[in-house]
């Protein structure tokens, strides 16, 4: 009698023989020569996991979502983050109060903001974003403090969650570990977590930066629902499913 961990391993070894593309369940069922139900029954194991994602009658590996250092991962998808960063910073306004988080798109939208608008009354939890804004062209800073993480080079922790939680900005500029059209927003990081969710209570508007990288991720925490996202700026059109999680959305696709 096959074991479950055996079945659970088939069916990831028939999906990393084509990475990235949806294969149907009734076909795994055939593979394995089990029943359909048995096939979304380790589905639902591999997929608490993170290790695939299922949607629409159809399943594919999930795509890694680990993240390493911030100075590291400033250096990844550099063309497609800077365009969202200019399209993203058109939203805001001289003399705005701005919620920007320690996502590295976020600093790239806060490099763009510093040459291009002044009087900003910006919060934000990381040191890059008030390395970046603070001090310059009339801005004020309000930086959350707390322990710091040095791989974000952020302030996360209950101190900064609450300190953070005082203000009601009128844009919330926010990053997002991955993006997926059952399952909502996610991240990696509790107190990342934690941090986006008090903010998408807080903020009059939420701007949701995300390269096509974070599409079909699947963080470990559940962040937001894309109904809660008011604008999501982008570098690649959304296919039909993501479209429709994002109806309510104000969606520009960087130029």
């Amino acid at each position: 009698m096959v074991r479950r961990e055996d079945r659970q391993r088939e069916i990831l070894r028939k999906l990393k023989l084509r990475p990235g593309e949806n294969h149907a369940i009734g076909r795994l069922a055939q593979d394995l020569e089990v029943s359909e139900e048995t096939i979304r029954r380790e589905l639902r194991v591999l997929e608490a996991r993170g290790a695939v994602v299922w949607t629409h009658g159809a399943v594919q590996l999930a795509a890694a979502s680990s993240e390493g250092p911030l100075d590291r991962r400033m250096q990844e998808n550099v063309a497609e983050k800077t365009r969202i960063a200019a399209a993203a910073a058109e939203f805001v306004r001289d003399g705005d109060i701005v919620f920007i988080d320690a996502g590295t798109t976020a600093c790239f939208v806060a490099r763009v903001l510093a040459g291009a608008r002044r009087d900003l009354k910006v919060i934000t939890n990381s040191l890059v974003v008030a390395e970046t804004l603070g001090g310059r062209n009339g801005n004020a800073l309000f930086l959350a403090g707390g322990e710091m993480d040095y791989d974000y080079r952020a302030f996360s922790d209950q101190v900064a969650q609450a300190y953070v939680a005082q203000f009601t900005p009128h844009l919330a500029i926010l990053t997002v570990g991955g993006v997926h059209p059952d399952h909502g927003l996610t991240d990696r990081h509790a107190r990342e977590a934690a941090m986006s969710r008090i903010v998408y209570e807080r903020a009059d508007r939420v701007l949701l930066a995300a390269d096509h990288t974070k599409f079909g991720r699947l963080g470990l925490i559940r962040t937001a629902s894309p109904e809660e996202v008011d604008i999501l700026v982008t570098d690649a059109p959304l296919d039909e499913a993501f479209a429709q999680a994002f109806r309510r959305a104000t969606v520009v696709i960087a130029p």
